[in-house]
């Protein structure tokens, strides 16, 4: 299991639909719970997250605020194109406290990993260390 940042393995966020100058999207991949991404509102929001090289994935723990039903895609190019589901999620409301949901990729490989939050209990998300949504921090076990 990856227990440090996204930042350290070489991966970066190249894509959001939206974002809040005070919570950049960076925030997802950097490892620190206190920094997060928020979005400007509205649904789907989106986000994508690119590995240096093909990377196999476990499981994805995605904590986070807010986020009612999240789908997460992958790619293996090198451009950030034609995405194919691995999984698809509905979350439970946590009322003010961080939602924390471990969903299986059964060790798919990916140089993209595409998450989209189809729908939030709130109009903003934010996402957390490592991760996507209405603040989500992502562990990666590869």
């Amino acid at each position: 299991m990856i227990e440090s940042s996204l930042t350290s393995l070489g991966a970066k966020v190249v894509l959001v639909a939206s974002s809040d100058e005070n919570h950049p999207p960076e925030n997802i991949i950097d490892g620190n719970t206190k920094t997060f991404w928020m979005s400007t509102g509205m649904f789907p929001q989106e986000f994508i997250i690119h590995f240096p090289e093909p990377t196999n994935i476990g499981t994805v723990t995605v904590d986070s605020y807010n986020v009612k039903h999240l789908k997460i895609e992958k790619n293996t190019s090198q451009n950030a194109s034609q995405f194919e589901p691995v999984a698809e999620k509905e979350f439970e409301s946590t009322e003010g406290h961080l939602q924390s949901n471990a969903i299986t990729l059964n060790g798919c490989s990916a140089t993209h990993l595409r998450f989209i939050i189809t729908a939030g209990y709130d109009h903003f998300v934010s996402v957390h260390r490592d991760g996507c949504g209405c603040a989500i921090k992502t562990r990666l076990q590869l």
